[in-house]
């Protein structure tokens, strides 16, 4: 008899036990949990996938009861989509596509994300628009009637290329006034085109120098086109979100004078609903870890504490992000 409930008796503990132990995920703090973080990034070619990939590993590394993730996407307005869908806690993104979906406006018409959190301003996003060198194109008003790239569908170089050709006059998207000819893919597939002589123009908005580019530029002859001074303070005047950028000489190959263009903020934003202690713990490992980011992508030296609220324009910054940046000094 005593055997039997010895069993009962082990059977009812080894239950209980199980019931308690293993990891599991939450988006609180609780001790002992495993929070789970999926970062939406870009494409394979661009700057936010390969801090997104070094960013996961610091975050798992670095930081107690995290374990984080970087997917692979079609960049801004995707990666807001998956924070809105709950499928991913962390996304990279332009500050425009950010406005957008945080104001409900243009692709997020009718489904504003009011719980959209920023976690920290990253480095500029650059506008380069690249054409073959014997392309005849040496402005952006010369796109008028070409084949052009704007970036992916769902990317922010997309929303970009609509506020900056929009300016000029220019439209690609709207098919009953259309007068470009868009091919809505990727960096790398852009940079087959413009190798291939099967676009004439592509907007790379993003990291400078950017791999994409450099790519293109060792293989054929091209040109990244400058702005007119009127064009680019028209642009900031549209969208105040934007700023005059210079890309120095020699960025790129056989680019023999500086390149006068706009740039915005890139941003990491996340999920109200995301606790105030792991934001705070993410911030926190990131800016502690930097040189990790930078080995990852040269890009990642222009991210800095001092900057890293800024540029969130009506977005809210996370209690956890903010309670980082307050502690360190840069927020009162």
């Amino acid at each position: 008899m005593k055997k039997i409930v010895a069993v009962i008796l082990s059977a009812f503990l080894t239950f209980t036990l199980a019931g308690c132990g293993g990891g599991s995920t939450s988006t609180g703090g609780d001790s002992g949990k495993v929070e789970k973080i999926n970062i939406g990034t870009g494409t394979t070619s661009g700057a936010y996938y390969p801090i997104g990939n070094a960013l996961a590993k610091v975050w798992t590394d670095k930081v107690t009861g995290v374990r984080a993730s970087a997917q692979a996407t079609e960049a801004s307005a995707k990666n807001i989509t998956l924070l809105q869908q709950k499928e991913s806690e962390v996304g990279f993104t332009m500050a425009n596509v950010a406005f957008s979906a945080y104001e409900g406006k243009d692709t997020f018409e009718g489904r504003a994300y009011k719980d959209l959190r920023g976690l920290s301003q990253l480095y500029p996003n650059v506008t380069q628009i690249v054409v073959r060198k014997d392309s005849g194109i040496n402005s952006i008003k010369d796109l008028k009637g070409k084949r052009f790239v704007p970036g992916a569908t769902g990317s922010g170089t997309l929303f970009n290329s609509k506020e900056v050709l929009g300016v000029y006059g220019l439209n690609f998207w709207d098919k009953d006034s259309k007068n470009v000819n868009p091919d809505y893919v990727g960096f790398t597939e852009a940079a087959e085109l413009i190798k291939n002589k099967q676009a004439d123009a592509a907007n790379f908005s993003g990291a400078s120098p950017l791999a994409a580019i450099m790519d293109v530029a060792n293989s054929i002859d091209v040109k990244v086109l400058s702005l007119e001074p009127d064009m680019i303070q028209e642009i900031i005047k549209q969208y105040p979100f934007y700023y005059e950028y210079t890309i120095p000489a020699g960025t790129y190959k056989g680019q023999t004078e500086d390149v006068k263009t706009v740039a915005l903020a890139n941003l990491l934003v996340t999920r109200a609903d995301l606790s105030e202690d792991l934001v705070y713990k993410l911030t926190k490992g990131m800016y502690e870890n930097l040189p990790d980011l930078v080995a990852a992508h040269s890009t990642a030296k222009s991210i800095t504490k001092e900057n890293g609220p800024k540029g969130m324009g009506t977005i809210p910054l996370h209690p956890g992000a903010a309670k980082y940046f307050k502690e360190i000094g840069v927020l009162k």
